[in-house]
């Protein structure tokens, strides 16, 4: 890989985009590496938990814009090496909790990337815009017009839209985006903190708890009851369960699978 990495310890994987020069603004081709990653990641049986995250003092500053006027259209895209289509949104379908460490600024693509993880630290360093009204666009992704409205509601999301103002971290923390601003030094460890309590259930429960809960997003509440009771009867049968019910009546830590 070139400008994305991926490493795991104890756990908990972590996805970095390391770009300083341009502020970790994206190329389709680190879109690609970007995925690409985020595969390794949901692969990985050791890996229980994501980070993803910046070099120190970026995140993502958007997309490229020199790399996408260079791109052909029909080669615009993030399959990379994939033979099948990916999902619409990676991020969200991936089945392993993500947490998004931002210490710098987020804007464009790089904010949409940060609604689509699952929980979100910043550092006072970080910024938010989604800025595609400034461009002649809309949310690149969709995320900024689907899940951000339901993540801080329809009236603040259509002030960020509509202006195309840049937030600070206090600010995204007050509208309730941001779970918690730390200081840069201790953006890492907060996020590492943040994974690990993520990364002791029962992997195969929390896949099926993640999709759930965004799927739960765009349908009625009588069809997600039925989704969700076939989600439960596979829970039933799964080895995670019989593990999770054999470790608390043996009074003992769960070693759970996944499966």
């Amino acid at each position: 890989m070139g400008y994305i990495s991926y490493s795991s310890s104890e756990g908990i994987g972590t996805i970095t985009i390391d770009r300083p020069e341009k502020r970790n603004a994206m190329t389709f081709a680190m879109l690609n590496e970007l995925w690409e990653a985020l595969d390794a990641a949901t692969d990985d049986d050791g890996t229980r938990a994501i980070v993803l995250t910046g070099v120190p003092g970026a995140f993502c500053a958007g997309t490229d814009l020199s790399d996408l006027s260079a791109t052909p259209e029909d080669q615009r895209g993030g399959r990379g090496t994939r033979s099948t289509p990916r999902p619409a949104a990676p991020l969200m379908a991936c089945p392993k909790p993500i947490v998004c460490a931002i210490d710098g600024p987020a804007i464009g693509m790089g904010a949409e990337f940060t609604s689509m993880c699952d929980v979100r630290i910043a550092t006072p360093r970080a910024r938010f815009g989604w800025v595609f009204v400034h461009r002649g666009l809309v949310p690149d992704t969709g995320a900024g017009t689907w899940i951000l409205p339901r993540l801080i509601g329809v009236q603040a999301t259509a002030r960020l839209l509509f202006s195309g103002e840049i937030i600070s971290a206090d600010e995204a923390q007050e509208l309730g985006y941001v779970a918690a601003v730390v200081e840069p030094d201790d953006l890492e460890q907060a996020a590492r903190t943040e994974a690990a309590r993520f990364a002791v259930g029962s992997p195969f429960a929390i896949g099926e708890t993640k999709a759930l809960l965004y799927a739960g997003l765009g349908r009625s509440f009588d069809e997600h009851v039925v989704a969700n009771r076939e989600v439960m009867e596979r829970c039933f049968h799964s080895d995670d369960h019989r593990e999770g019910v054999a470790a608390f009546l043996e009074r003992r830590p769960p070693q759970f699978t996944g499966r």
